[in-house]
């Protein structure tokens, strides 16, 4: 079978991965992103993005994700929609073979730009009524529950967000969390505590999700503080407590932290020579859309250096 050379392959088409291939095309470098769905990532389910700058007024996650495909195809990068990539195999000459498809390329460098994905609870009846009342996507699913009862599940910026941006629909939205205060940002907090149709529910764990005729109708919440249990009538349990490293592809080819993320230094460099790494994927602290972007940058930026050093030695 024969593989196409590539200078760097950016696998991923979130913003991470999509700075990266700006980066990377800009430096006349032929790169070909591998992305697994529609670009954008997690940001084109977000509704409005109000912290990115040079959008003083925002945009929707979906526009900005838009914007950055668009940006990097136009300084050449090819975006592979649909094309999720089966391994990543460090070949002896130092290069790198990507399997997708079916289809074999081989990489000078490459750039994991994988993300994250949204943790489950792992409660009764979670998996039986997903996509039937349990949903991870409030952008998505938020406008079913027009004049509804919901519940969101977090207490994080994500989960304050997303129960904010459910009262656009939800006649009332319960914000159930572990501990006696939020995790999120102060002032999204004071955004939450001044909807009056947001009800907390502290010191609370959903322990079962209940349902009848293939739809949930409520939530069993359990105390962390010894209290008695109660069922929470709900229409719908959205879920925001964490995310998971898509970080399988580095699994046995560089190295990684107890939690699954990616090891990199300042500017995105793994333990193996040639291999990047930026975005939710790695184990930078704050993961954020201009972190994401910021680290894509970088990373492009030292992979031209690493395959411009590699064409030197090889002449």
């Amino acid at each position: 079978m024969s593989s196409e050379r590539i200078d760097i392959a950016v696998i991923g088409a979130g913003p991470g991965g999509l700075a990266a291939a700006l980066y990377a095309a800009r430096g006349r470098a032929r790169t070909v992103v591998f992305e697994r769905g529609i670009p954008g990532g997690q940001i084109v389910t977000t509704d409005w993005v109000e912290n990115y700058p040079g959008f003083p007024k925002g945009l929707s996650g979906a526009e900005l994700g838009d914007l950055m495909t668009k940006q990097a195809e136009e300084h050449g990068a090819i975006i592979r929609t649909f094309s999720p990539v089966d391994r990543v195999e460090l070949l002896d000459d130092g290069t790198f073979k990507l399997t997708s498809e079916g289809e074999e390329f081989v990489a000078t460098s490459v750039i994991l730009a994988t993300g994250a994905i949204p943790r489950k609870l792992g409660v009764p009846g979670e998996a039986e009524y997903t996509g039937r009342g349990v949903s991870w996507c409030a952008t998505c699913d938020g406008a079913l529950y027009k004049d509804k009862v919901v519940c969101v599940v977090g207490g994080g910026d994500a989960a304050v967000e997303e129960a904010m941006f459910l009262t656009k629909f939800a006649s009332r939205v319960h914000l159930i969390h572990r501990r006696d205060e939020l995790r999120a940002t102060k002032c999204i907090q004071e955004r939450c505590f001044a909807n009056d149709r947001i009800e907390m529910h502290w010191n609370r764990t959903v322990a079962e999700i209940i349902g009848q005729d293939g739809k949930v109708t409520g939530v069993r919440l359990a105390s962390t503080v010894g209290e008695e249990e109660y069922v929470l009538p709900v229409d719908g349990v959205f879920i925001f407590v964490g995310v998971h490293p898509v970080s399988e592809l580095a699994e046995g080819l560089c190295e990684l932290n107890e939690s699954g993320y990616i090891l990199i230094d300042h500017d995105g460099r793994t333990s193996v020579p040639g291999l990047f790494a930026a975005g939710d994927v790695t184990d930078s602290e704050l993961k954020q859309v201009i972190t994401a972007a910021a680290k894509g940058a970088s990373a492009a930026f030292e992979a031209l250096r690493y395959i411009d050093s590699a064409t030197v030695c090889t002449i």
